[in-house]
């Protein structure tokens, strides 16, 4: 279902859908650009997302890897 609304667009914005939209209506444009704009920026949260998870490291995670480091180092010295 479609809802007419009203926005105040930007005159270069304007004239970039005038310039794109080809065969299409002006109004079938933005909502394309709309929705690529909405995927981007979910995909930018979820990098976001990731990103905090994976840096996220606690103390005992990092004495654990220390100790697995030290360890593969006297198990090389051995060899």
């Amino acid at each position: 279902m479609r809802l007419a609304k009203t926005f105040t667009i930007e005159p270069e914005i304007n004239e970039y859908v005038d310039e794109t939209k080809g065969d299409r209506s002006a109004s079938e444009r933005v909502n394309e650009l709309l929705r690529r704009a909405i995927i981007e920026e979910q995909y930018e949260r979820l990098d976001a997302e990731a990103a905090a998870f994976f840096a996220e490291e606690s103390k005992a995670d990092r004495a654990g890897t220390k100790a697995m480091q030290k360890a593969s180092l006297r198990t090389f010295s051995r060899d």
